[in-house]
């Protein structure tokens, strides 16, 4: 996906990570990143329909929040629900991966 004339986010960005995956919002970008072929992960504290539907579609879906999740992970989302004190996200500003709020990953999703 990452081609010249996409967005600064998906540039160099292979694998998407998102926190709290099952939510309504976040399964729908979840589920676009795939469809357009992202390698997408993401955790969550209950598995649900909407987690196991985006496991058949290729996600790696962790139930429950731990700082191993985030490994490898090129750009970690959060949903508005997920505090800066979330495992995975202090995880993730330790490994300087960028973390970004389920807001500005749907902003860079309608540039593309």
């Amino acid at each position: 996906m990452a081609r010249k004339g996409n967005p600064p986010l998906f540039r160099n960005t292979r694998h998407i990570h998102l926190v709290a995956i099952g939510g309504i919002g976040m399964s729908g970008i979840a589920e676009i990143l795939l469809n357009l072929d992202f390698t997408v992960s993401g955790s969550d504290l209950h598995a649900s329909e909407a987690t196991q539907r985006l496991e058949r579609l290729g996600a790696r879906i962790s139930i429950g929040h731990d700082p191993q999740n985030v490994t490898g992970a090129d750009v970690v989302v959060r949903s508005s629900a997920v505090t800066e004190a979330n495992s995975e996200v202090t995880a993730a500003r330790n490994l300087r991966i960028p973390v970004i709020r389920r807001a500005e990953m749907l902003a860079e999703l309608m540039r593309l």
